[in-house]
């Protein structure tokens, strides 16, 4: 391995320790960040005098080759070098000599790092938030088209109101709203440069770190050296973010499936995105679902994995720092093919709308709407609640729905009940009258719908955030 600590070492590094302590076989992936962050400390050096305008120009000019070949895929990296940072370093040097081993003057590996992860998360959730989005416009589309297709809800997976498939799906569409909200944070979150901070105690050197924060997009520059290098934070909060979106998914997933399955039959996956059985011809296996719940667990554990990490480690930068990049992007590759996945299985669901407003009646769900109704009579609504479960339970006897009942089964529980309470007990007309903000009925939800997708459109077009 090149050593580039200097002569304070009297023996080669043992051949295990070195493959343990390299991290380019996954820091690799910083190449872009790094190597941008390398040209705006080149700028900057050059602009404050402590490079010759000749050497910052060969710098910055060769830094762009060596990003276009590694992209080119013309550029192997190796573990001699140890790290991403240094297989940059050594390819500069290589090509222009001299120049390139000054690139390093008024920084650190540790405040490298930094700059490099902060760029990457920043634009990982740049990413997903486009992913997000798709998502819900999917959803949105789908809410459109069922805003009257009538289905039960449920707490406790027990029949409880009923709903709209629309309605339904647009709590979900609140979820992601929330993760995209989520994601932004950590972008602000993450909105401090670190470069400049050198090991942990800045540099003696006249460098302008405003001017490299503002090259690199970055909001401000870290007020403190010390946690300029050693601050994880932002990475903590994007794996956050990445579970409780995978949770949201994971919750999404398991109704996929139930609503999938032959018990209830609300949905029909399309063939794409399902699987058969080696031995039972007839199967059609809900897989992608199944899967989006089960890689739930690696987010949840990426995250833990960091804060566990994090929690003892003295200021300033540790080697076990090293440790945070494996998780932040396994999480973000998790997540984002969850997501991307997710938006092309429900864009081709078949929804059966037959069976789901056959399901809404069954259950009794209309008996709050019978409550409602005596409440509106002047029965106060303990009494009135009481009065419908007597009625729920002669309707059981009967084995009758309640709107099956006559009048005069009616009477037997309560003499208040006339004609009019059929039209409280017909299911639709029970929907349509929850008019409250967030509701169910169809014109609330259509409202609902449209804020949405005027919220995601004017994001597109400043091409900020969802």
């Amino acid at each position: 391995m090149a050593n580039h600590w200097g002569g304070r070492f009297s023996k080669n590094t043992d051949k295990l320790t070195e493959d343990f302590n390299a991290s380019i076989s996954f820091d690799q992936r910083l190449y872009e960040q790094d190597i941008k962050g390398s040209i705006a400390h080149a700028h900057m050096l050059a602009k404050q005098g402590i490079l010759t305008e000749e050497e910052g120009e060969l710098i910055v000019k060769t830094l762009g080759e060596i990003l276009q070949d590694v992209k080119d895929g013309k550029v192997e990296f190796t573990e001699d070098n140890e790290d991403i940072h240094m297989n940059i370093e050594s390819i500069l040097t290589d090509r222009i000599g001299a120049p390139g081993k000054k690139l390093h003057t008024g920084r650190s590996r540790n405040d490298q790092v930094a700059t490099d992860l902060k760029l990457w998360t920043r634009e990982a959730c740049v990413e997903l938030i486009e992913d997000i989005s798709e998502l819900e416009r999917v959803l949105l589309d789908l809410a459109q088209d069922n805003l009257h297709t009538v289905m039960p809800g449920y707490t406790h997976l027990q029949r409880a109101q009923p709903i709209t498939y629309a309605h339904y799906l647009m709590a979900y569409v609140e979820m992601f709203t929330r993760d995209i909200t989520r994601f932004n944070q950590v972008i602000a979150m993450a909105g401090a440069s670190p470069l400049g901070s050198g090991a942990l105690a800045g540099t003696t050197y006249p460098i302008d770190r405003y001017m490299t924060a503002e090259e690199l997009g970055f909001d401000s520059v870290s007020l403190n050296t010390i946690d300029g290098v050693s601050d994880r934070d932002y990475a903590v909060d994007f794996l956050e973010a990445c579970a409780v979106s995978m949770m949201h998914l994971s919750r999404f997933s398991e109704e996929v499936i139930l609503h999938n399955s032959s018990e209830f039959g609300f949905i029909s996956l399309d063939d794409a995105f399902t699987t058969g059985s080696s031995i039972m011809p007839q199967k059609k296996n809900p897989d992608i679902a199944e899967l989006v719940r089960g890689k739930t667990g690696r987010c949840y554990g990426n995250l833990m994995a960091l804060l566990t990490t994090m929690k003892g480690i003295p200021l300033a930068y540790n080697k076990d720092m090293q440790e945070d990049k494996e998780p932040v992007f396994d999480s973000f590759d998790t997540l984002s093919v969850c997501l991307k996945t997710f938006a092309g299985m429900m864009k081709t669901v078949r929804v059966n709308k037959d069976r789901m407003r056959e399901a809404a009646g069954g259950g009794f769900s209309n008996a709050t709407d019978a409550a409602d109704w005596l409440v509106a009579r002047g029965v106060p609504f303990r009494d009135a609640h009481a009065i419908v479960g007597r009625l729920v339970m002669k309707a059981e006897q009967e084995n009758k729905k309640l709107e099956d009942l006559t009048l005069e089964e009616m009477h037997e529980v309560s003499p208040v009940f006339d004609d009019s309470v059929y039209d409280a007990l017909d299911i639709k007309n029970g929907i349509d009258r929850r008019r409250t903000p967030g509701g169910p009925a169809p014109a609330i939800v259509s409202r609902a719908v449209a804020i949405r997708r005027g919220q995601l459109d004017t994001a597109k077009k400043a091409g900020s955030k969802g």
